[in-house]
């Protein structure tokens, strides 16, 4: 086997190795046979091109385009389409419906996904599209380190996402395989491209016994010492890529991902809660099609509707985003102290009720859902406590490893608190340590979100009323749009946009309404957990994905944090505290929060008509989902996106053409000038093409010998390259009236060219039409204009300040 062909093999193999690290991300490993056999195909028409040889440009795009027709005939049909039933409908039309489908697919359902045919396409796709500039790196422009760049980003992504999906554990030995593997392609494409390189150097000095092979390997014997040191090199960079990620500090996901993102060691009563946001990780659980059951509990509470798991607070907002505030942690007592601010008479009115609560084996989070305000905690392993936000956090086990609630079974004993209207009405001024730290807003603020605040609470007579105007605001009279596929945005510019598009989930509400009760003096803070879930008719209640929810909280003397819902979404019920006292008065709108729907639980933002409640589960209902939502026209493209897709094929074809279709136009230029000289450059650069290289310092008749001479042209062939240079001499150096007819010479061009074109192989001929050498001279021009101008520029400037003193005395 050549170096090259080896180098071939081995890129793709490497690519291979590296796409290993994506299989996580899908249920199935089924696409990567197809990506394994195409990506040959792909290697395959990239070592016939380059043997042909093609140029560099020609082999990329016959690679490209036969992986186009591939994956074409491969995934063409799988979308229905209104659009027809031919050949173009088939290749272009359902290829890209499929295409966007698979895009839809990535965005709605959790990790691990089921593979789907969209999925299946853009998985394929993108292995040979990272294949393809792998094999243009180390093979065609022979650079095979700088081939790791590709093959780390389709790594990063595939560890990214991988890591997201699988949390920690398990996933830890799997994304060292897969690094493993990953790795060792690459320095395999090192080895062999180190290979060929030393054998086109020849012999090794000093190493190789007589007789052997000096290219890098003995014949059948040891390797030779430079490859032996490659290898001990390569396993070496190998290992320590391995070992030293596992002594560094390590980085995990957000409040509903595995492992509980950011929180501190917890050790001792010095040990703290750190910052976290849980903004992306509560979208991406919203949006999940794969509604898995996260926790099941039964309870004695006769509401069930306010039975929320809460998980932690979000007490700080520092204009960039709401986290959660560093806060010593202690130990979890038997007894939790009472909730800050309640009073004895709320207390007194209050129910004690007790909630047994059953974690998957998916669910890894460090921070514990509970009922609020939970007085007790009957749980085993190692847990501490945050009195301000009565949060519980699983502390250090060892190193880099906490406790977590992953398949835990606990009981918690909370407070079902019912305060009244005229309670809240009638709350004193808050303690000023509360007010001074729950007030605080960023002093980048935008003032709309300030002066909205206060146009909407106008003629509140107490911090009640504007609360529950507020809510109102969002959940019925606003105009507000529940939408989970929106951009969630970070900062206080996202509430201003958030107060202008008015769409938006609950992480928008939410915030909004937290920021905009600070402005008015309200302490307000945002509460991150699930809703109650989905009652069974076992009298246990199911909790899933869809169900995480962030609300806001807001402090009121004597009654203490107190939940609100501005949110209008469906399952969600508003608190009979914050109604107004007079319901009828309200607008009717069909996204009012209190509504029929409610006491129909919904663990999603929007209900599939088609699908019945017990496939939802598992992503049963994706597939169809999807293809539902694939776009209009049953799938197909539009018209437009047909004539794009054909517009973009011919532009993919015609680039090739580019050098062939330039030089026939000079050609048609020169010769229809009139000029001799014209048409004496013309046949140079068609002598250049063929592989002659033009030599300025010959005269005319010497050049047009050398011409005939190295061109091998016959006898008619080479009497035209002879007159040609005869009529340029005379049009030199004879006097006027003595030029040859013009049309003669202009086919005795043609006839030259001609002979030069069959004296060549075929491959020769070819890249003499379509890759010619005389184009250097397009460059060479382009070099020579900008050089001018830049001298012209220069010249400008220069005589510019030479006048810039003259002007300043006058």
């Amino acid at each position: 086997m050549s170096g090259r062909a080896r180098l071939t093999v081995f890129a793709a193999l490497a690519t291979l190795f590296t796409a290993w690290s994506l299989n996580p991300l899908v249920e199935s490993g089924g696409w990567l046979p197809q990506a394994a056999l195409l990506l040959a195909l792909q290697s395959a028409v990239g070592a016939g091109a380059r043997r042909v040889p093609l140029a560099r440009t020609l082999t990329v795009a016959a690679q490209l385009l036969v992986s186009l027709l591939a994956l074409m005939l491969l995934f063409g049909g799988k979308v229905q389409s209104s659009a027809g039933n031919g050949l173009l409908d088939y290749l272009v039309a359902d290829f890209g419906a499929l295409f966007r489908q698979g895009v839809q697919d990535v965005n709605e359902f959790a990790m691990p996904a089921p593979l789907t045919d969209g999925i299946r396409l853009l998985l394929v796709s993108g292995v040979l599209l990272i294949g393809l500039l792998v094999d243009l790196l180390a093979v065609t422009v022979r650079t095979a380190a700088a081939a790791g760049l590709p093959l780390l980003a389709l790594y990063s992504v595939a560890a990214g996402l991988s890591g997201a999906a699988t949390g920690s554990g398990g996933a830890s030995a799997s994304s060292a395989g897969s690094f493993l593997l990953a790795g060792c392609g690459y320095l395999l494409l090192l080895l062999a491209e180190g290979r060929d390189r030393l054998a086109q150097w020849g012999r090794v000095f000093g190493a190789a016994p007589r007789g052997r092979v000096a290219a890098g390997y003995s014949g059948g014997g040891a390797p030779l010492a430079p490859v032996r040191s490659g290898r001990r090199i390569g396993a070496v960079a190998l290992g320590l890529a391995l070992a030293v990620p596992a002594v560094l500090p390590a980085m995990a996901g957000g409040v509903l991902g595995p492992g509980g993102a950011g929180e501190g060691e917890g050790n001792g009563v010095g040990g703290s809660i750190q910052a976290v946001n849980p903004l992306v990780s509560l979208q991406s659980s919203l949006n999940t099609q794969d509604n898995r059951v996260v926790l099941r509990y039964r309870t004695d509470s006769p509401q069930l509707s306010e039975q929320y798991l809460r998980i932690l607070a979000l007490d700080e907002f520092n204009g960039i985003k709401w986290e959660a505030s560093g806060r010593a942690l202690t130990d979890v007592p038997k007894r939790m102290p009472n909730p800050p601010g309640v009073s004895e008479g709320v207390l007194n009115g209050a129910t004690e009720v007790q909630t047994f609560i059953s974690s998957a084996q998916t669910y890894a989070q460090r921070y514990l859902p509970m009922p609020y305000p939970a007085t007790g905690v009957d749980i085993a392993g190692k847990w501490r406590f945050e009195p301000a936000g009565r949060t519980l956090v699983g502390d250090q086990l060892g190193k880099d490893k906490f406790q977590n609630a992953q398949g835990v079974q606990y009981s918690v004993r909370s407070l079902l608190l019912n305060p009244t209207a005229e309670q809240l009405r009638n709350a004193p001024a808050a303690n000023p340590e509360i007010a001074a730290e729950y007030t605080k807003v960023p002093d980048n603020l935008p003032a709309v979100v300030v002066q909205t605040a206060r146009e909407v609470t106008r003629g509140s007579k107490d911090d009640y009323s504007a609360a529950v105007k507020l809510q109102d605001y969002f959940a019925v009279s606003g105009g507000f749009r529940y939408d989970t596929k929106v951009s969630s945005g970070t900062g206080a510019q996202a509430i201003s946009k958030f107060l202008a598009d008015k769409e938006g989930f609950c992480v928008h509400f939410a915030f909004s309404m937290a920021s905009m009760a600070r402005t008015l003096g309200i302490p307000a803070r945002v509460a991150v957990g699930f809703t109650p879930g989905e009652k069974q008719s076992d009298g246990v209640v199911n909790v899933s994905m869809r169900d995480a929810h962030a609300w806001p909280e807001l402090y009121f003397e004597g009654v203490g944090w107190t939940r609100f819902e501005p949110t209008p979404r469906s399952g969600i019920t508003v608190p009979d505290y914050s109604r107004p006292a007079a319901p009828d008065s309200r607008p009717s709108t069909p996204t009012a929060a209190p509504s029929a729907s409610a006491a129909q639980p919904s663990a999603g933002p929007s209900k599939a008509e088609d699908c019945p409640a017990d496939q939802k589960k598992l992503g049963e209902c994706g597939p169809a989902a999807a293809q539902r939502n694939s776009g209009t026209g049953g799938g197909g493209l539009s018209p437009a996106g047909v004539a794009a897709w054909v517009l973009g094929t011919l532009v993919l074809l015609a680039l090739p053409l580019l050098p062939f279709m330039w030089r026939r136009r000079l050609r048609a230029r020169r010769l229809g000038s009139g000029q001799v000289l014209a048409a004496w450059r013309e046949l140079g650069d068609a002598a250049w093409d063929a592989g002659i290289v033009p030599d300025e310092a010959l005269s005319p008749r010497g050049a047009a010998e050398r011409v005939v001479s190295l061109g091998r042209l016959d006898a008619d062939a080479g009497a035209a390259v002879l007159r040609v240079s005869g009529a340029v001499e005379r049009a030199l150096y004879a006097p006027p009236g003595a030029e040859a007819s013009y049309g003669a010479l202009k086919a005795d061009v043609l006839l030259a060219r001609t002979g030069l074109l069959t004296g060549l192989s075929r491959t020769a001929r070819l890249r003499a039409l379509f890759l010619p050498r005389s184009a250097a001279r397009l460059g060479w021009t382009v070099s020579s204009r900008w050089t001018s101008l830049t001298t012209r520029a220069t010249s400008a400037t220069t005589r510019l300040r030479a006048r810039l003193p003259l002007w300043g005395r006058g």
